[in-house]
């Protein structure tokens, strides 16, 4: 039989093979597996399994919930080989997730933002380019609805400015899918890349459309960075504020003024919301739904087609 160690380097290998990336799960069993050496175990129990899972003590109960269903899944893999495996039973640290509330960006404020980051100051001429790279990753995440993560993994490649249509690779549930582009849209970001290679001519850079000053693909904390700065440089968020509005919020806007825009252009958004849920990346439309929230010109339109339905129906 093999050991803990050989099969959790097994579950991984067969997981990823169908298409999961598993980048949490993976350290956190290897983790599990070095707790259950030190107590010297050799298979899993429910009590191991519950005293690893809540540690750190000053985790929220949150981190708790999803270290334990790690082991539960690898526990039910385990338990093929190694009958002696107990599997964590549901309900065992119960959690509920809480989201966070979407701020719905207006259109002034978007603007804003986007004027904000033209403007950043350059120090040195290295720097020039971020200006831009900022306006840009932030206007395509007001306009198309994308994963901040799907923005930052666009190559060049990626853009065909002739058709006007993005490809998005490596997303969230590892599917990648096109989207078309407004021309407006492609006119800027033609104008991004120009200056894009005009300042990295003859210098090795990272095929990423959106680069550091170093040339490697932006980091996830130098965006937030920037945008917390500049959120408070226009006055989204206040001088002091460790919360306010997220860059994941322009993607409740694109998928509540996309439904804006067709009970206002007399289309059936029901029948079209499995289109938008296609072109944000969800899997269910239940999905979209959870971002099409209770923007106040959306429910007037939503009671002017239920008052029209009971008229024509008197």
């Amino acid at each position: 039989m093999n050991t803990l160690r050989q099969a959790v380097e097994e579950y991984v290998t067969v997981r990823r093979a169908l298409g999961f990336k598993l980048n949490e799960a993976d350290k956190g069993l290897r983790d599990f597996v070095g707790f259950i050496e030190q107590r010297r175990a050799s298979y899993i129990t429910q009590s191991l399994a519950l005293e690893w899972a809540q540690q750190p003590s000053h985790q929220r109960p949150a981190s708790w919930a999803q270290r334990l269903g790690f082991v539960r899944l690898f526990a039910r893999y385990r338990s093929a080989t190694d009958p002696r495996t107990q599997i964590p039973a549901q309900g065992l640290l119960p959690f509920r997730p809480t989201r966070a509330r979407p701020y719905l960006y207006s259109d002034g404020e978007i603007r804003a933002l986007l004027d904000a980051a033209l403007h950043m100051p350059c120090r040195f001429q290295r720097d020039e380019l971020q200006p831009w790279t900022y306006h840009c990753l932030f206007g395509l995440l007001s306009v198309t609805g994308m994963r901040l993560g799907e923005v930052r993994n666009l190559e060049l490649e990626d853009v065909d400015r002739t058709t006007g249509i993005l490809t998005i690779r490596g997303t969230k549930f590892g599917k990648s899918r096109l989207a078309p582009l407004h021309a407006s849209t492609c006119k800027v970001l033609a104008t991004y890349i120009a200056r894009r290679q005009c300042l990295w001519t003859g210098r090795t850079v990272s095929s990423y459309m959106f680069v550091s000053n170093s040339g490697n693909r932006l980091d996830n904390s130098e965006i937030h960075r920037a945008f917390y700065r500049l959120s408070r440089q226009i006055g989204l968020r206040g001088e002091f504020d460790s919360h306010g509005p997220r860059l994941h919020d322009m993607r409740h806007v694109f998928a509540t003024r996309t439904l804006l825009h067709w009970y206002r252009s007399g289309q059936d958004p029901e029948r079209r919301l499995p289109i938008l849920s296609a072109y944000l990346g969800h899997v269910h439309v239940a999905d979209t739904q959870w971002y099409l929230n209770a923007l106040p010109e959306l429910m007037r339109e939503s009671m002017r087609r239920l008052e029209r339905h009971w008229e024509n129906r008197s």
